[in-house]
């Protein structure tokens, strides 16, 4: 179990935002009603949307190798 307040905690869960971002930006639905404002505290997806986008590799590996931290090392 990750602890929210340490800095892997921090990490798994800044991870996860950005993923779940860029997949509800992939669901038309979801897409025009929580993503359709980029500014305030609901720009805060679309930011996470944008990035989980475009540094698709990035994200995807940061995630497999902090997979491994927390199941094997941690």
């Amino acid at each position: 179990m990750t602890n929210v307040y340490s800095f892997d905690g921090i990490l798994v869960f800044g991870l996860l935002f950005i993923c779940t971002c860029a997949y509800l930006k992939k669901v038309p639905r979801l897409k025009n009603w929580l993503l359709s404002e980029k500014k305030g505290i609901w720009g805060v997806f679309y930011k996470g949307a944008v990035i989980g986008t475009r540094l698709h590799l990035a994200v995807a590996l940061s995630c497999v190798s902090m997979a491994f931290y927390v199941l094997f090392i941690k």
